[in-house]
């Protein structure tokens, strides 16, 4: 699998995959709806599969000496590991502006969502529907990319749409908390966000595997 993983990396992967990590740093944006941060992470990764398509890659993976559950499994450690750096950033944004920047006023006077516990979850979300409806979509065929991509381009902004909207809703405004305030709340928001990250890429993963075992290259 090591080796997989290094073809993944140094052969299969567009540039643009890991430069579109930064755009996790998009949690620091006021007034910019922080989530597209996670969408672009993701279109690098669709540039990816974009490329390897190009140069034949599923083909060339499925003729090496491995199970091709493998290279399906090549496939989702890769977008793990940038969808993980990327969140790392996005981490590292929400807790600089929850702790230093808790108070700064071009933040408070913002009126999209905070970068807080709940939009780390949010973002979590926006990424499991990638790996649900992209990655799964694409190992239907292993070659066809552009209709899971829309598909999840709808998906994905949709939710960006809903969650920037629910703490405007009455009583739903504890969502967009600065700093510790209701950190009981954002951290069960986070936890949740991480289970449906999990739900949705594990029946991604065994959706993906099945198919692909299918599939006569």
């Amino acid at each position: 699998m090591s080796n997989i993983m290094l073809k993944e990396l140094k052969l299969s992967a567009s540039p643009l995959a890991y430069i579109f990590i930064a755009f996790g740093l998009m949690f620091f944006i006021p007034g910019y709806p922080i989530l597209c941060g996670a969408f672009f992470i993701t279109l690098g990764l669709f540039q990816s599969f974009q490329a390897a398509r190009e140069a034949n890659d599923i083909v060339f993976s499925s003729l090496l000496p491995i199970a091709k559950k493998d290279v399906v499994k090549g496939k989702y450690l890769f977008v793990l590991l940038i969808e993980g750096f990327g969140f790392l950033l996005m981490v590292i944004a929400a807790i600089v502006r929850m702790t230093a920047l808790a108070d700064a006023p071009v933040y408070r006077q913002n009126a999209l969502m905070n970068a807080n516990l709940f939009a780390l979850g949010a973002a979590l979300v926006i990424f499991g529907l990638f790996n649900l409806i992209f990655l799964g979509g694409f190992f239907k065929t292993a070659y066809k990319i552009g209709r899971p991509f829309v598909i999840y381009i709808i998906a994905g902004f949709v939710m960006i749409f809903v969650f920037e909207a629910l703490h405007h809703v009455p009583g739903l405004e504890a969502l967009n908390s600065f700093g510790t305030e209701n950190m009981g709340l954002q951290m069960i928001l986070l936890i949740a966000g991480a289970v449906l990250f999990i739900i949705m890429t594990g029946l991604s993963y065994k959706s993906a595997c099945k198919n692909f075992e299918k599939i006569d290259l």
